[in-house]
């Protein structure tokens, strides 16, 4: 029978290949990163009209202490400097 309804529903497939809808860890906000990561922040990027890509920036450890307390504009100032940017793309789970 599971073939059968993975000809009627192919969609169902791909959910499951992907589990692209189970969060983990469970019960946490990912939109408020600094409870779970030190020295890091939310931001969004508009890349194109209607498309926006959430994003979290975390500063190196050697930064950390001159992060605490800071806000959203000296995170952006920091993304803007001379240091190296890593860019990790997460995979297919939706959430960050």
């Amino acid at each position: 029978s599971v073939p059968f309804l993975v000809r009627l529903f192919p969609s169902v497939l791909t959910k499951f290949v992907y589990l692209n809808f189970l969060a983990f860890p469970f019960f946490v906000d990912f939109r408020r990163p600094e409870l779970l990561v030190n020295n890091t922040i939310s931001l969004y990027l508009t890349t194109e009209p209607g498309v926006t890509v959430g994003i979290w920036h975390t500063v190196p450890g050697s930064r950390g202490a001159e992060a605490q307390g800071k806000d959203q504009s000296w995170y952006e100032e920091a993304l803007a400097d001379a240091h190296p940017v890593i860019i990790y793309l997460h995979g297919n789970g939706g959430t960050r």
